[in-house]
């Protein structure tokens, strides 16, 4: 076995082979971009060295600069991670090439499997089943058009390269695949830096189910059961389980053996993911292989037992499997869910900034786990509070994982888990999580990749607006922080018993009370606190309510009227953060009707997150309609097309083509034509 190994790669995978590597007694070595010079895995690790600046290619995609770390510190293997370098075939030849063990699959498995359209002929010839479509090398746009129209809409053009969501277009009609087929070359050259695409059949209501294979240097292949990643958005995935739910033990089986029958056709080692896309009718195609290990590999180690990258640094270090096909099970249900900074209420749109307040639910960091013994909670992340996510990299704060006896068990864990999350300083999808765990598409295992716009109702419902019992609890929270302030400044004072330290709302001549403003949005709550004899009474608006609580541990337990609950509230500010039953409202105190953020306006022609230009759609003085594409932006990677809010004559271009824009700064000026 190794002695020292460095992880090329950041946040949340990095920090994920650290725990491991120490607990089997490995030293480690992390690396760094200027941007994460304070991050978790970088304090994490036993060594770290910085590997350039904050782009990804300046740094992270550095193959000279991370093999410059791994020769400084003595490292002897190299684990990728996930994303950057982990599927590049010639960072892996590079790493054998300078003496060191790439802890994943050999040069040759990557490139097979990398180009898609190669992998599908292997896959052809392996006896793998596949999706109606064009896989080859004629990249011509009549002829990729005459394909489709021979498939039959919709197809879906996706990136021979890629992976990640990225360079994927669906199309409808024949007539809008010139458009699509550009947009995927664009993002398939960006982040993979090739443009090729093939061509398949979209299934309607698919299911994306994949399976965990690993591979020996000793020629033995096993599968680890399968993983059902078919709620996404953007082809992205957002929820995945283990195992599939209401997959037969038979298929099960078919999928499994046609997965090791993939990976054998490239004399595949180490850890691997097999991705069939699935019909509702059970049939199942082969998508893609993923050859490294995958963003949600923790649901299967909830349910087997095993630590998977305990399994690669085994098999890098030339040891066979730890157990065979025969001697695998698994026991009860997982579920992960991603948590992002993003706004899902704004398209998903990425959110930079500080954590200024992180609270997980009660869980375990990633321990080595036995089948006898496991946390039912258990969170990944790579961040803290007081870290910043920034627009240079994926804007993920964690992995949260639950394990449950049966499905219906892990659903309620995962509901009071994500419940108990409060994040301040970013916007987050944990609401939205939380939401569609409860839907009851996902409740009843109704699956497929497009779960989430057919639940759209469901999982974006009007915002309500504060409710008094959000309004009490934020009153009664700035009473008990008035009330500790003025506790503190007594005991300094040279007079602790001065009745100017008590916060009792006298008032001469007056009723004693408080009287507080909030703001929720534009919207605005007048809210009194009277204190009577016997406690306190609330005046909402024109509604009266008996008021009485407490806190204790940073909980509030609340009781208005005949209503008790309790919520959690954190000050930031002159803002209020409630949370509450996996609700996050903010009210703002003493607060004047402020003009909205510029990039919350109806129709705002304002960038909605940092990026860069990537085309200017317009001309100077160009007459256009509403919902004409005017600039497409560029951020963490996927593209966001920034769209007129009504008809009229482009009369300023405030940016050009790959300049970087700032979160809010205006691109365009329209005036009425």
């Amino acid at each position: 076995m190794f002695r020292k190994i460095l992880i090329a790669n950041r946040g949340e995978i990095a920090c994920r082979v650290i725990t491991t590597a120490r607990a089997m007694g490995l030293r480690t070595v992390a690396v760094y971009s200027d941007a994460d010079h304070a991050a978790r895995h970088v304090a994490l690790a036993d060594q770290a060295r910085r590997i350039g600046p904050p782009p990804a290619r300046d740094s992270y995609l550095n193959t000279e600069a991370i093999l410059a770390a791994a020769r400084a510190t003595g490292a002897e293997a190299i684990h990728p991670g996930y994303g950057f370098l982990s599927e590049n075939a010639d960072f892996a030849a590079a790493c054998a090439k300078a003496g060191m063990v790439f802890i994943g699959p050999t040069p040759e498995a990557i490139a097979a499997m990398g180009d898609k359209s190669a992998a599908k002929r292997l896959m052809e010839k392996a006896g793998v089943p596949l999706l109606p479509g064009y896989h080859g090398e004629n990249q011509d746009l009549a002829f990729l058009q005459k394909e489709a129209d021979q498939t039959g809409y919709p197809v879906l053009i996706k990136a021979a390269a890629g992976g990640g969501g990225k360079g994927m277009r669906i199309v409808e009609e024949a007539k809008d695949f010139a458009n699509a087929l550009a947009s995927a070359q664009r993002e398939a050259k960006s982040s993979f830096g090739d443009d090729r695409v093939l061509i398949e059949k979209y299934l309607l209501r698919p299911r994306h189910i994949e399976v965990q294979v690993f591979g020996d240097t000793q020629g033995d292949v096993v599968y680890l059961l399968e993983r059902d990643c078919s709620v996404q958005r953007r082809h992205q995935k957002v929820l995945e389980e283990a195992p599939a739910p209401g997959l037969s033990d038979q298929r099960r089986r078919e999928m499994g053996l046609a997965a090791v029958a993939a990976a054998k056709s490239i004399q595949y080692t180490g850890a691997g993911t097999v991705e069939f896309i699935v019909a509702q009718d059970g049939r199942f195609y082969f998508m893609e292989m993923n050859t490294r290990l995958q963003v949600e590999h923790p649901v299967t180690e909830m349910i087997t037992g095993l630590d998977l990258v305990q399994w690669q640094l085994a098999v890098a270090a030339g040891q066979p499997l730890p157990l065979k096909q025969a001697q695998l099970a698994f026991r009860g249900h997982a579920i992960e869910a991603r948590i992002y900074a993003e706004n899902p209420a704004k398209g998903f749109l990425p959110s930079t900034g500080t954590l200024r307040h992180l609270r997980a639910p009660e869980g375990i960091e990633f321990k080595v786990s036995t089948p006898t013994l496991r946390s039912p909670v258990r969170v990944d992340s790579g961040v803290r509070q007081g870290d910043t996510i920034s627009p240079h990299y994926d804007p993920m704060i964690a992995k949260l994982v639950v394990w449950g006896e049966d499905r219906a068990i892990a659903l309620g864990r995962m509901r009071r888990a994500l419940a108990e999350y409060e994040i301040i300083g970013v916007s987050t999808n944990v609401e939205f999580l939380a939401r569609t765990i409860a839907s009851s598409a996902f409740s009843s295992a109704d699956l497929d990749t497009g779960l989430i716009e057919r639940s759209h109702a469901e999982l974006f419902p009007a915002d309500a607006g504060a409710s008094d019992e959000e309004l009490a609890a934020a009153a009664f929270a700035e009473l008990l922080a008035e009330q500790a302030q003025a506790a503190a400044t007594a005991r300094t004072s040279g007079d602790p018993h001065s009745p100017w330290h008590i916060v009792d709302g006298w008032r001469l001549n007056l009723g004693s009370h408080h009287a507080l403003t909030f703001a929720d949005g534009e919207k605005i709550h007048k809210v009194q606190i009277h204190f009577m004899p016997d406690g306190y009474r609330l005046s909402l608006d024109d509604r009266e309510y008996r008021l009485a609580g407490g806190e204790e541990a940073g909980v509030l337990r609340v009781t208005l009227g005949d209503v008790s609950f309790r919520a959690c509230a954190v000050r930031d500010g002159a803002d209020w953060h409630l949370f509450r039953d996996g609700a996050h409202r903010v009210l703002k105190l003493h607060s004047v009707q402020a003009s909205p953020d510029p990039e919350v306006v109806a129709g705002s022609l304002a960038a909605p997150m940092p990026g860069k230009v990537l085309q200017v759609l317009v001309q100077l003085g160009a007459v256009v309609s509403k919902g004409a594409p005017l600039v497409i932006l560029e951020a963490m990677k996927m593209e966001h097309t920034i769209a007129a809010p009504h008809a009229g004559r482009v009369a300023e271009i405030h940016f050009k083509v790959g300049e970087q824009v700032a979160e809010g700064a205006e691109l365009l000026r329209l005036e009425d034509a």
